[in-house]
């Protein structure tokens, strides 16, 4: 089977939660549109959340997006190239080093930075090319903190915006890292710990309850 199509360690595309969470959101007589309709199930119904615990590998696993009900950017791009794989279209993920612009006091303070490293998108093959699509944030955090949703036709990249709704400089892009048949996670994690080190802890603790309720729940846009 092609390694676009078949299911992987992080892209897990045949776990029955994938599978159903597929199969009730991918609606479309094409694939075009059942890739549509999949981008706007995992943008929306998964909430994005960056204060994880980035030391545990079950934070980049597509199913497990689904039963927390709430990831970051890599592992709901994971989670929408396994549905992509779920309903027969061939998906991968594709990561870019970042710049936010409109990065938040706390996730500044945390990350110790506004670089984003490995931020990470789908790559779906539709209609004979490959087309990016970013389902990071929903679309409730966007009119929160006004930036533009990231809207996706199956035709155009869906990347993030230069600019938000009140013209303020956003996202810039500045290294490609590359597309991949699955989450390249050890990769990821080294890195993570290198550039984000307070960051990771923050995670671990608050994993273990030691941030408390209030940080660890914390919304980022």
């Amino acid at each position: 089977m092609n390694e676009f199509l078949r299911p992987a360690r992080y892209i897990d595309s045949d776990h029955p939660a994938v599978v159903a969470f597929a199969r009730k959101n991918s609606s479309g007589k094409t694939d075009t549109e059942r890739a549509v309709a999949l981008y706007y199930a995992v943008r929306d119904g998964i909430r994005y959340n960056p204060f994880l615990d980035f030391s545990r590998e079950e934070t980049f696993q597509a199913s497990r997006c689904i039963t927390a009900g709430e990831r970051f950017c890599i592992g709901k791009a994971a989670l929408l190239a396994a549905c992509a794989r779920a309903a027969g279209i061939q998906a991968r993920v594709g990561f870019a080093d970042v710049k936010n612009h409109l990065t938040t006091p706390a996730l500044r303070e945390r990350m110790g930075t506004d670089l984003f490293v490995y931020h990470g998108y789908a790559e779906l093959l539709l209609e004979g090319k490959w087309v990016k699509a970013t389902p990071a944030f929903n679309v409730e955090l966007c009119r929160r903190f006004r930036v533009k949703p990231l809207e996706f036709d199956g035709r155009e990249d869906s990347i993030f915006h230069p600019f938000d709704e009140e013209e303020r400089r956003h996202m810039e892009y500045l290294r490609d890292r590359g597309s991949h048949a699955d989450v390249p996670v050890a990769l990821i994690m080294q890195t993570f710990r290198e550039v984000y080190p307070v960051l990771v802890q923050a995670g671990r603790e608050a994993a273990g309850g030691g941030m408390g309720d209030a940080a660890a729940t914390e919304r980022f846009g």
